[in-house]
């Protein structure tokens, strides 16, 4: 789900099996992607996955880093997040996205050799795009809270 000239670009780790299945990103439904989206303000009601596509109408577009589906991101190895991150710099350079926003903090470290990365925006950029990191709304990370999870989105959306 990918246009020219996004003002967002989000990059999920890899489809999860059930998203692999339906053929719609962050489709588990223990996933918050699309809460996080809603209470960040980038969409004015709660999107359903399959509804995914409407984001496009504002710009805003949704890949993966690998497009493998698997049942944990744990089954990638780190040539899967550098090939991929090599895939996304490619996409980038071709649809010309203002910000690439990542969204998962590891899986960005180990794709661009990047092992102290933090949240938030970084100081590269990916083929002129700002790149952000976002915290994993995968329901299997507890680590983020709802409440932090939205801030980090708004953050982003707040920068735009």
């Amino acid at each position: 789900m990918i246009a020219a000239r996004l003002d967002v670009l989000f990059v999920g780790i890899n489809p999860s099996l059930w998203s692999g299945a339906t053929g719609v990103h962050f489709a588990r439904p223990g996933n918050r992607f699309w809460r996080a989206l809603h209470r960040a303000g980038f969409t004015d009601r709660l999107l359903s996955p399959f509804e995914g596509r409407e984001l496009l109408k504002t710009k805003i577009g949704i890949t993966n880093l690998v497009n493998r589906a698997t049942a944990s991101a744990d089954e990638l190895s780190p040539e899967d997040f550098r090939d991929g991150a090599r895939k996304i710099e490619r996409k980038v350079r071709r649809y010309r996205p203002k910000v690439v926003a990542f969204v998962g903090m590891g899986a960005y470290r180990v794709a661009f050799g990047r092992p102290r990365a933090r949240g938030g925006e970084q100081e590269e950029q990916i083929a002129g795009a700002r790149v952000w990191v976002l915290p994993n709304p995968s329901g299997r990370t507890a680590g983020y809270q709802m409440p932090a999870l939205a801030r980090a989105f708004r953050d982003l959306r707040r920068s735009v």
